[in-house]
């Protein structure tokens, strides 16, 4: 496979007038190496090798996402000696994950102090790259992480490791092959065929089903006249447009202010509630009690737990939220719950419970909906896929269509059959997205979680892979006859 490019951080990618930039970088990649040897790292390959039909080595797991999650669990799974692994992402090099895309606003929004991809090794963590590249007083003088910054760090942190990703490789479908699964992929429009034990869809917020965009506005205004926040947006189609934005967490300020860069003439949010969101919900969930062990609950207070971590909603930042604001051509209306929606010639009319508004293009901040059916690598099993639904009855007065539709995963994050026995292959999927919180928690979604999902998740692949070989290793045991010690011929 193709080496990935080096981002532009690596030393390479540095202008020869910055070299006491890139001696620092050189340095800060040798303690990563002395690192990884000090902490063993990179023990043996253990898993036994398979052969496809052809002759070829069976990957033992592949990823599907090179984003945050992607790289963290390959990392993960380096460290306990899993080698056969592939790493595939749909977006060219360079643009894994929403960072450089979809994402609008300026910085990160978590505290540049969390632990992310570096699963604890100090010299693979942001810091320690931000430190490399800016020096000390700089990062003391931060305040957050910016998305771009962060983006080339994982070019780096991903080009350090040695990792491979097969970029623009989309995949399709999924099927069964016998004990294994046949992964059907797009390569930059060549078909590819892939063998493989086990697969991951590390798949971002778009990988639980897809962008939730309200009927309201689906079954009255034309498709080139509302743009979702999961979506690019297409040059010049706000210059000069009257713009209402739906929605008001982050995502919908972060829409404000790319509109408003864009060239509106003016800028309405609509926010449903009379009041803005306030509380970050992954900062109180950041403990190890809570990140650790949710899943250890019982299916009743998972629920529970879940239920109301939904019902929070997620803040703008300070700085999107202030540059909106700034601008006179922007205002933000409360209690605007939207009641109706309809065109009248070319203009966009909407009815709100604070009045009626007129525009020529939307912006949706409404979030994404999880939906089986949607994924088209799912859709074919989506009714034998076991969901919350299926798993538990929640009490009177407590039910939420919404989260019984999450699938129901086992401790490996793994897909479980709605009917024992009707589809094994279920099992050899597991699902490391949004997908995946009423299960396991908060631990798959966003960098808070990390430290604890991607443990958890190579562990139970490993676990998967270890006992589904168990004669192999009883073999390997019976017949070991390395010698440790020889006793000298005088002493016998």
């Amino acid at each position: 496979m193709p080496a990935t490019p080096p981002d532009p951080g690596h030393p390479s990618c540095l202008p020869d007038s910055n070299g006491a930039a890139r001696a620092r970088l050189t340095r800060l990649e040798a303690q990563v190496r002395h690192d990884l040897q000090a902490i063993e790292a990179g023990p043996r390959a253990w898993v036994p090798e398979r052969r496809d039909l052809d002759g070829s080595v069976m990957a033992d797991i592949v990823i599907v996402g090179a984003g945050l999650s992607g790289l963290s669990l390959a990392f993960g799974l380096k460290r306990q000696g899993v080698e056969r692994v592939r790493i595939v992402d749909a977006a060219r090099s360079g643009c894994e994950g929403p960072w450089v895309t979809t994402a609008r606003m300026r910085t990160l929004r978590s505290p540049k102090t969390l632990s992310g991809p570096d699963l604890g090794v100090p010299s693979l963590t942001y810091r320690a790259w931000h430190e490399a590249l800016h020096g000390e007083a700089h990062w003391e003088s931060l305040d957050k992480i910016d998305r771009t910054d962060w983006m080339a760090y994982l070019g780096w942190f991903r080009a350090v490791l040695g990792l491979t990703v097969e970029n623009e490789t989309r995949l399709l479908a999924i099927q069964p092959e016998g004990d294994h699964l046949r992964l059907h992929l797009d390569k930059a429009g060549t078909p590819l065929r892939v063998a493989c034990r086990k697969v991951v869809l590390a798949t971002g917020l778009e990988g639980a089903g897809g962008l939730n965009v309200p009927c309201l506005v689906r079954d009255a205004v034309p498709r080139a006249r509302f743009t979702h926040s999961g979506e690019d947006l297409a040059a010049g189609c706000l210059t000069g447009r009257r713009v209402g934005v739906i929605g008001a967490a982050s995502s919908s300020f972060d829409w404000a202010v790319a509109a408003l860069e864009a060239g509106a003439a003016s800028v309405t949010v609509l926010a449903r509630a009379p009041s803005l969101p306030r509380t970050e919900l992954l900062d109180w969930s950041n403990f190890p009690g809570f990140l650790n062990h949710f899943a250890d609950l019982a299916d009743c207070d998972r629920y529970r737990f879940t239920r109301r971590m939904f019902a929070f909603k997620t803040p703008p930042t300070a700085e999107m939220y202030g540059r909106a604001m700034a601008s006179p051509a922007c205002r933000l209306v409360l209690g605007a719950d939207v009641r109706a929606i309809g065109m009248e010639g070319e203009t966009i009319g909407v009815e709100t419970g604070a009045g009626r508004f007129e525009f020529d293009h939307l912006l949706l901040g409404t979030g994404y909906r999880v939906d089986l059916t949607r994924r088209p690598e799912l859709a074919p099993y989506a009714a034998e896929i076991a969901t919350w639904a299926d798993r538990f009855t929640p009490p009177p007065g407590e039910e939420d269509a919404d989260l019984l539709a999450y699938p129901y995963l086992g401790p490996a994050f793994e897909l479980q059959e709605k009917r024992p026995g009707s589809l094994p292959m279920l099992g050899h999927i597991h699902i490391f997205n949004s997908m995946a919180v009423p299960s396991l928690g908060p631990i798959c979604n966003g960098i808070t979680g990390l430290k604890s999902g991607v443990p958890k998740l190579v562990s139970g692949l490993c676990r998967g892979l270890f006992v589904s070989d168990l004669d192999h290793f009883y073999s390997a045991l019976d017949g070991y006859d390395k010698a440790h010690f020889q006793p000298q011929a005088a002493h016998l």
